[in-house]
């Protein structure tokens, strides 16, 4: 599902973006994997599961281009602490998001040595929950039994080792529920992580290039469209947009 009012890179070389099937299926939440997955070969349908009244998508995987097959390489995703999220007009949550992972390969972009295409394997990635543990506030933990999974579906896109610019594409669901009572069904959130600027008409916010750790700041604005539930389309103003600033560290290395 493409959202309207996405941020697009400015990019040329991103990879093209799948539209999943929609089948509607019972969703439940998933722990964490226990270890990261290793990077797949072949094509592969990986489902995602949420919560509620939502609907199971089957994500394929995506195959790097022709042109850049030769001198496949590793990347390791990892997300860190001092975090925020945004939506509407609201003020920003807090949130901490250190643990969060995922592995893919990559491969240099034609003639362009500096430019690597990106591909993250669905299966392995896991960015830890909004919830009071992780998440606050107006300098509040969130209240008990609230929380939001977040249930990445596709991340994929460029990276230029040489300025350190990173632009991924990025889709995923948020999962509202308060414990066992209330299941909303998910916010679909579809948008590009770029260490550069992203614009909406009511958000904006700036990256920060990748250092020579690999270390970045990722922003992205997206629209959130209405969904099938009354009360989360009046509390919080849907259609709206959201924002997102995620510290990340990423690394790229010859597979051994």
């Amino acid at each position: 599902m493409s959202l309207p009012g996405g941020i697009s890179t400015t990019a040329s070389n991103l990879l093209a973006q799948q539209n999943p099937a929609n089948p509607e299926k019972s969703c439940s939440f998933g722990a964490p994997p226990n270890h990261l997955h290793s990077p797949r070969k072949k094509k592969a349908a990986v489902s995602v599961a949420c919560a509620g009244q939502g609907e199971q998508r089957s994500v394929p995987a995506v195959a790097l281009p022709q042109e850049a097959r030769a001198g496949t390489l590793s990347v390791e995703f990892r997300t860190r602490d001092g975090c925020r999220l945004g939506i509407s007009r609201y003020p920003d949550f807090a949130y901490n998001a250190q643990g969060g992972r995922g592995v893919g390969v990559g491969a240099v972009s034609g003639a362009d040595s500096g430019t690597v295409l990106v591909e993250f394997d669905v299966a392995s990635l896991y960015i830890p929950a909004m919830s009071g543990a992780t998440t606050k506030f107006l300098g509040l933990p969130l209240p008990p039994f609230l929380e939001i999974d977040i249930l990445p579906e596709a991340l994929r896109g460029n990276i230029d080792r040489r300025s350190g610019q990173v632009d991924l594409k990025f889709r995923s669901r948020f999962c509202f529920s308060v414990g066992s009572i209330y299941r909303a069904p998910p916010l679909f959130v579809n948008t590009t992580l770029t260490s550069e600027e992203s614009n909406g008409a009511i958000r904006r916010g700036t990256g920060e290039r990748m250092d020579g750790e690999g270390r970045c700041k990722l922003v992205g604005v997206a629209v959130v469209d209405p969904i099938d539930d009354v009360f989360m389309n009046t509390f919080l103003s849907l259609p709206t947009e959201c924002i997102a600033y995620l510290n990340a560290t990423i690394s790229i290395s010859e597979p051994s």
